[in-house]
């Protein structure tokens, strides 16, 4: 049972109701987190907006194999179950991907590169070395493409961390971090 109380979207504070709506509208459902976040509706408006900021920026893959690098990274069960299944039912990766980017890594050389990068900012807390950023560079990304890859570590950090606080009540098919 979550530790945190996850509201019922009758009982959220009516100015996350509207943001909710955008997330039933948008997935079809409203997860767990989303409901957990929305009892503070400005920690909603900031997730929901820097989310779809960055969705408009790396493609789906990228985003969902940097989520799952992320959860496994910070140990977030609930973040881990919710990108795998977003890795294989939206974003077309296959089971094998799903298990390399879990993990920091890919088969695509390309992606490889972008986990092996997203990881080290978690695991140092953003101070990685020269030539990480050289490598990631050489694999074709710029500026901007770090930039963007930092920013998607922080919000799958922030979801993470909130998940892991509370303990949120898995809602999707349930996988465990450490389980590789």
């Amino acid at each position: 049972m979550s530790r945190i109380a996850i509201p019922t979207y009758e009982a959220s504070p009516a100015a996350s109701l509207p943001l909710l709506d955008a997330v039933q509208a948008q997935l079809g459902v409203i997860p767990n987190l989303f409901r957990l976040v929305g009892a503070s509706p400005a920690a909603l408006e900031g997730l929901l907006g820097l989310s779809g900021a960055l969705n408009r920026t790396l493609d789906v893959r990228t985003r969902e194999r940097i989520a799952i690098a992320v959860a496994e990274t910070t140990g977030c069960d609930y973040c881990l179950s919710a990108h795998s299944y977003l890795a294989l039912n939206l974003a077309g990766l296959d089971q094998e991907e799903v298990e390399a980017n879990r993990q920091g890594r890919s088969k695509d050389p390309r992606a490889d590169a972008v986990l092996i990068f997203a990881k080290r900012v978690v695991q140092t807390r953003g101070k990685v070395e020269n030539s990480m950023l050289e490598a990631i560079r050489l694999a074709g990304l710029s500026d901007a493409q770090i930039v963007e890859i930092v920013a998607n570590v922080a919000i799958n950090v922030f979801t993470n961390l909130i998940n892991n606080v509370a303990q949120t009540d898995i809602d999707f098919p349930v996988v465990r971090a450490g389980g590789l």
